[in-house]
């Protein structure tokens, strides 16, 4: 079985297009930055390290110091799928923070985005 393409794409590839989605609805880069920061136990340095580094999706999430056991309790659909119902675990990781960055996109308020 091969791998989704996804995993092997670099998050600094795709991070530009989390902030663009929400600076288009007037949320920031920041707000951006403190759900990943929420989701994978990076401190700030560190996300900017594996940024710049393009460290591949699987590699970030592999990595993470502490995913954030309170990430279980996002729901929805992303892309088609529902998220909870997503079975690897890789994948799911990826979604989660993809729901996270619609949400924000949406107008949630981080309150609520962060459970």
């Amino acid at each position: 079985m091969t791998k989704h393409k996804i995993y092997t794409m670099s998050v600094s590839k795709v991070y530009p297009h989390y902030v663009t989605k929400a600076e288009k609805k007037d949320r920031t880069k920041e707000e951006v930055d403190e759900i990943i920061r929420w989701l994978t136990g990076y401190s700030q340095e560190e996300l900017d390290a594996h940024l710049e580094q393009g460290t591949d999706f699987e590699t970030f999430f592999a990595a993470a110091p502490e995913l954030n056991p309170s990430r279980k309790e996002i729901k929805g659909v992303i892309c088609g799928v529902r998220v909870e119902e997503i079975e690897e675990p890789t994948m799911q990781e990826i979604r989660y923070l993809d729901k996270l960055i619609d949400e924000l996109a949406k107008g949630k308020a981080m309150e609520k985005i962060l459970r």
